[in-house]
């Protein structure tokens, strides 16, 4: 197979994994009434704790014209809830509600065993391997 190819398949391969992988995750999602966007801000608050509304979006790759949006979602849920920043007004914290804290107990480790489901095929040094190849390639695609 030419380099090309092998790139192109490589591509290919990788983003059908993804998707899969999206799909399979986001079925156990929807009967908590989540996307995925609105499972990673609760997940990135989760395990950080509270966060101005910027890092967030930044952390979980969305656009802040979004990231609004998802807030606004999510705490008509009662999930979460916006905290003023008493030094600097233009920043706004986001926290979890004991609701939105509860809800996370309840489904994240369902989520970490469905992650761990999806990868048991590999052994350890694939699972490695696979790691840092992915991190060479989004270094190379980030400098690009």
């Amino acid at each position: 197979m030419k380099e090309d190819n092998r790139n192109l398949k490589a591509f290919t391969v990788l983003f059908r994994a993804y998707q899969t992988i999206q799909e399979a995750t986001k079925r156990d999602l929807l009967q908590f009434d989540l996307n995925q966007t609105e499972f990673s801000v609760l997940e990135f608050l989760y395990h950080r704790g509270e966060q101005p509304i910027q890092v967030i979006g930044k952390r979980i790759l969305i656009a802040s014209s979004s990231i609004t949006y998802v807030i606004d979602k999510l705490e008509q849920k009662g999930y979460v809830y916006r905290k003023s920043c008493p030094r600097d007004r233009r920043v706004t914290y986001v926290l979890l509600t004991n609701e939105g804290q509860s809800l996370m107990e309840k489904i994240f480790p369902k989520h970490e065993q469905k992650i761990n489901e999806i990868f048991q095929v590999l052994g350890p040094q694939e699972l490695d391997t696979m790691i840092l190849s992915l991190k060479k390639v989004g270094k190379n695609a980030n400098e690009q």
